[in-house]
């Protein structure tokens, strides 16, 4: 999701790389809960978010969709599902009671990266940090690399990019013409290749994800 601001307005001015130390560290929450309610769809999920909830929990993004625990909506002109905020609270589905994470070992990547973001530039991205986003107190610096917490980080970051260089093609392709029949086909070609076709979680996620890229890639005409 594009945000139409400055990194001035909403950062400390700086980017980070894996290996760089940020003030992000909120040492567990402590009760608090704030950022798993009231995100309306901004918890958006990439093709390998939904292969890690699919190893975790047990459930593709058919599933997820049917049960109310997913949603599709549309950004930047492309569709895509996101978690549900549910109730009057507007709770993410998977906050438990005592208002922790039920699916903290699989949670997706934007939640991970809380409160950083990904800043994209010359087909590579850098992190920054939010500033007005987490209400915490006394943040502890941490690396970035252990505070996403992701399984082999270099292979899952060229992984972003290269999903990210998808979406800027769809994105394009689409603008101006979001409800022509091109653009139509092209969603649910997207949605079906990348989200609802169930990935063999037994198998390496991004071999599996190459394949559907280079496959789309060639029926979207997008090469």
């Amino acid at each position: 999701m594009k945000r139409n601001v400055s990194l001035a307005e909403i950062s400390d001015g700086r980017l980070y790389r894996s290996n760089d130390m940020v003030k992000a560290d909120c040492h567990g929450c402590r009760g608090c809960f704030k950022c798993c309610t009231g995100m309306g769809n901004s918890v958006i999920l990439d093709p390998w978010d939904v292969y890690r909830l699919q190893q975790g929990i047990g459930k593709g993004l058919p599933q997820l969709l049917s049960e109310g625990a997913a949603e599709l909506n549309v950004v930047d002109g492309v569709i895509l599902p996101n978690l549900k905020m549910a109730g009057r609270a507007e709770r993410c589905v998977f906050l438990n009671k005592e208002g922790r994470c039920s699916i903290h070992n699989v949670r997706p990547g934007i939640c991970r990266l809380f409160p950083l973001g990904r800043y994209y530039e010359d087909n590579d991205f850098r992190y920054f940090l939010q500033i007005r986003e987490c209400p915490a107190p006394n943040r502890s610096k941490v690396k970035v690399a252990k505070w996403i917490d992701t399984p082999d980080q270099n292979r899952n970051h060229d992984f972003l990019c290269r999903w990210h260089g998808l979406l800027n093609r769809m994105e394009e392709i689409v603008a101006g013409q979001e409800d022509s029949e091109q653009a139509k086909q092209l969603n649910l070609a997207m949605l079906q290749i990348f989200y609802m076709e169930i990935y063999e979680t037994e198998a390496d996620f991004y071999e599996q994800f190459e394949k559907r890229a280079v496959g789309f890639e060639t029926m979207g005409g997008m090469g």
